[in-house]
């Protein structure tokens, strides 16, 4: 099996399986996002305990990039410092843009390496940043430390 295969498999096994998926209170913020080209939607809830990220839940209407994009974040991100959050988002944003020019620095990445394919496809990039983007704005709305 290929690095590919290996990255396309992770892709079907978050959108069958996606992690995270269900919206959960207690939370900080809430964001919804919608991408008018394809019909993806996603409402995303954020809650921020001190300076980390407590719990990330969603739910999501897509394509399966944009479901296991989702399923991805909520790996990558709960648990963490939101300054981290931070850097693995804008890591997932430049790979995703790059037009396959940037392929991301793994140990950052994580699992969203596998959709490092997608920057190929400007159509699909959207799709993929779709619960990075929301995820961005709830965290904006969370109320900060006390």
């Amino acid at each position: 099996m290929t690095v590919v295969d290996l990255y396309q498999q992770l892709i079907i096994e978050h959108s069958k399986r996606p992690h995270g998926e269900g919206l959960r209170s207690p939370f900080g913020a809430e964001a919804h996002h919608v991408n008018p080209t394809c019909g993806d939607e996603i409402t995303l809830r954020v809650a921020v305990a001190g300076e980390t990220v407590g719990d990330v839940s969603y739910d999501a209407v897509g394509c399966s990039i944009s479901r296991a994009s989702a399923s991805v974040l909520h790996d990558l991100v709960v648990g963490r410092p939101v300054g981290e959050v931070a850097v693995v988002r804008e890591a997932v944003q430049a790979m995703l843009t790059s037009r396959g020019a940037d392929p991301g620095d793994e140990d950052v990445l994580g699992d969203a390496v596998a959709l490092a394919g997608v920057a190929r496809y400007p159509a699909r990039v959207k799709c993929a940043l779709l619960s990075w983007s929301a995820l961005a704005d709830a965290l904006l709305r969370a109320p900060g430390p006390a």
